[in-house]
Order: structure tokens, then sequence, then C-alpha cells
């Protein structure tokens, strides 16, 4: 009976340690099918990652202008309006170029000076002065301070004129002038005007004087006195051509 329960036991014994192999065998099974699972997880392509686009940006990949293309534009029609005013500037001079030449007549190179000269007497004195050619005027001056008549002569117009015919007009004022008993004439005013027309000939320089004296004599009246008269010369580079006067 001793040796049946002795071989019960051993029988026992054989089976524990038999279910416990098997236990410790699963689990190393299970860990090689993680291992698998993982690796082939690893080799597996990595997902497509989803297309974003940019904000302001379209799918076909074209960019919106941005502040420096707008600046280069700027700059490009700012140079393109400079080189327009540049234009236009040259044009106007040619303009005036030509404007001179035909008024002028700087190609004929005729040439006139006009010069002023005041041969009155002490009882008057020149308070306004006005010089016209051809109806336009080229001098004016007003002064009552006695500035302008202490200018005895001196020059109206000095430049190139078209070659013909041209009429010169004067215009000229005086005060009376005077002391003690004859300081009455500074209330009277005396004016004359007169005019003469010459001739400018081409590619020669005419000269012109008009001078302010006193005709008559003693007995004459002092509103009568004033007049006016017109020297004229022609010169050539070989000095004076011909002259008259009124």
């Amino acid at each position: 009976m001793l040796t049946r329960s002795l071989a019960s036991a051993v029988c026992i014994f054989g089976l524990l340690v038999s279910s416990g192999a098997g236990a410790q065998d699963r689990p190393g099974g299970d860990t090689k099918a993680t291992e698998k699972g993982d690796k082939g997880d690893k080799d597996k392509p990595p997902a497509d990652k989803p297309v974003t686009l940019d904000q302001g940006g379209d799918a076909s990949g074209a960019a919106e202008p941005t502040a420096g293309s707008y600046q280069v534009q700027l700059k490009g029609l700012e140079q393109r309006v400079n080189e327009l005013k540049e234009r236009i500037f040259r044009s106007k001079a040619r303009l005036n170029l030509l404007k001179e030449t035909v008024l002028h007549g700087v190609i004929a190179g005729s040439r006139a000076v006009i010069t002023h000269k005041n041969d009155m007497g002490s009882s008057f004195r020149l308070i306004k002065l006005v010089y016209a050619v051809d109806g336009a005027q080229i001098y004016a001056k007003a002064d009552d301070s006695g500035s302008l008549d202490e200018k005895r002569e001196f020059e109206i117009f000095n430049g190139s004129i078209v070659p013909g015919n041209h009429t010169i007009s004067v215009q000229m004022i005086f005060r009376g002038h005077g002391y003690g008993i004859f300081s009455y004439l500074k209330g009277y005013k005396f004016t004359v005007r007169s005019s003469h027309t010459f001739t400018a000939g081409e590619g020669r320089q005419t000269g012109i004087t008009v001078k302010a004296y006193e005709k008559g004599n003693i007995t004459t009246e002092l509103k009568d006195r004033p007049a006016v008269k017109f020297d004229v010369n022609l010169f050539a580079s070989g000095g004076v051509v011909a002259g008259g006067g009124k």
C-alpha cells in the first residue's frame, strides 16, 4: 500500500512539472508573435501626408503680387513720367528758339539799339517814360522823385529784330520845375508823344537815338517847348553806312 501511495505522488508531481513548462512556452510564443507584428508594421510604407495650401495661394502654385512687385511697377511708371517731362521740356525749348528766330530775326542777323537822351532844360523834370516798337511796349517807368530825370542818356533796347520797316513810339511826361517866383511851375505837366518809322537792314545794326529837347526860344511858351527828335543810323562791320533823322 505504501508503494502505491509513492507511485501516486510521483505521478502528481510529474503532472505539475508538465503544466509549468507549458505555461512558460505560451508567453514565449506570444512575444515572438508581437515582435513579428511590430516588424511587419515597420516594413509597411509610410502613409501619404495630407497636402496643405498656403494662405493666399492656390493648388496651381501661382503667387499673388507682393509689395516688392508693386514698388518695381511704381518706379517704372515714375521713370516713364520723367522721360515724358524731359521730352516736353525739349519741345518747349525748340519752340521758344523758333519763336525767337521768327519774331526777332535771329537768322537774318538784324539788330536794333534804341537810346534815350534827355536834353530838356532845368524847367522840366521827366517823371514818366514809355517806349514801344510796332505797338509792343518795350520800356515803361514812372518816377516822381527825380531819379528818372537825372539819367540823361541810357539804353532802352538792344537786341535782334526782323529786317524791314518798324515803328517806334515814345511818350514822355514832364513836370514843371522851378524855385522862388517860378515855383508855380511844379503844378504843370507837359506830355509829349511822337513816333518814327525806320528800316532795319538785313545783316546790319540799326541805331536809333530818341532825343527830348526844347524847341523855340525864350519867347516860346513852356507848353510848346517840349519836343522829340529821332536820329537813325545803320551800321555794318565797317562802321556807319547811312544816317537819317527826324
